[in-house]
């Protein structure tokens, strides 16, 4: 039975990989910060996990002192690990550069067959963020580091499409632009699967979305429709925007960062090959009652 170790399990994605990997036979410990997260769903309907893999490792990835035999015996490594929301005053670099730099100097020293990174779809339009640049830094770490290897690049997760359905819940749905462009985001169980592929495949770059491509319109209707109340959409204008973003240098990088990422995701079509069942509509329909 092959050895697998999922790092970031108790993220949206990390669970549903960390259960696809089990479905399919392999032997599953996961890396835990917080171990009680894995007893329960997700906020995002995530499963739980806690009584589904076989083994939890206790430590942080910031931390390599606590990661002392996290390898041993495992043979394919898994990583989703990454800043999702800034605390603890750690940084990307920190996390999703150097937290995932120590998990692959553990996955050379132990002879690991292979390791599936997540990056994330048209990173290179986006190299201005932070996040990118460490994620790339990275990506560029583990190619020089003899492992086979394989990195996923995502188009948006559906938990990050729940913003829409929040903000239709609040009565109004903002845009940037006129909500033309495209973008086709994925669902984590359909994703876990290409994880999942990954493994015992020879691409080594794959890039994947969902299977139904939407408008931002499009996503702002359906959030509507799905809550049973009428659209009210408004655009916010990209000029105003470019306009704003010098401002918002000045007093906040955070927030220019994600402004300035903001716009250029809404101003290019993001569109992924297409894979997985789950669709936007099925996703808000479930959620819609937990918000």
């Amino acid at each position: 039975m092959i050895r697998v170790l999922v790092a970031g399990a108790t993220g949206y994605l990390g669970r549903f990989v960390a259960k696809e990997f089990k479905v399919r036979g392999y032997w599953v410990r996961v890396l835990a910060r917080n171990p009680d997260k894995l007893k329960t769903p997700g906020p995002f309907l995530e499963p739980a996990i806690a009584d589904l893999v076989d083994d939890v490792f206790v430590g942080e990835v910031t931390k390599p002192e606590t990661l002392r035999g996290l390898c041993d015996g495992i043979k394919v490594v898994f990583s989703s690990i990454g800043i999702s929301r800034q605390r603890d005053r750690l940084s990307y670099m920190d996390v999703d550069y150097q937290g995932n730099r120590n998990l692959l100097d553990l996955a050379v020293a132990a002879q690991v067959r292979k390791f599936v990174f997540i990056h994330a779809f048209n990173a290179h339009l986006l190299q201005f963020m932070e996040i990118m640049q460490a994620k790339q830094k990275f990506v560029g770490e583990l190619k020089k580091s003899g492992l086979a290897h394989a990195v996923v690049c995502p188009n948006g997760f559906f938990n990050d499409m729940s913003e829409f359905l929040k903000m239709a819940k609040r009565g109004t749905v903002y845009h940037l632009g006129d909500g033309q462009r495209k973008l086709n985001p994925i669902h984590g169980a359909d994703l876990a699967k290409v994880c999942v592929d990954a493994v015992p495949g020879q691409e080594t770059d794959i890039s994947v979305g969902g299977p139904v491509i939407y408008t931002y319109r499009e996503i702002a209707d359906l959030a509507f429709a799905v809550l049973g109340k009428r659209p009210r959409v408004r655009r916010v204008p990209v000029w105003l925007v470019k306009a704003a973003i010098p401002l918002v240098r000045l007093f906040s990088k955070q927030y220019y960062t994600m402004t300035a990422g903001m716009l250029t995701i809404t101003q290019d079509d993001f569109v992924a090959p297409k894979v997985g069942t789950h669709t936007l509509k099925e996703f808000y329909e479930a959620i819609a009652p937990t918000l």
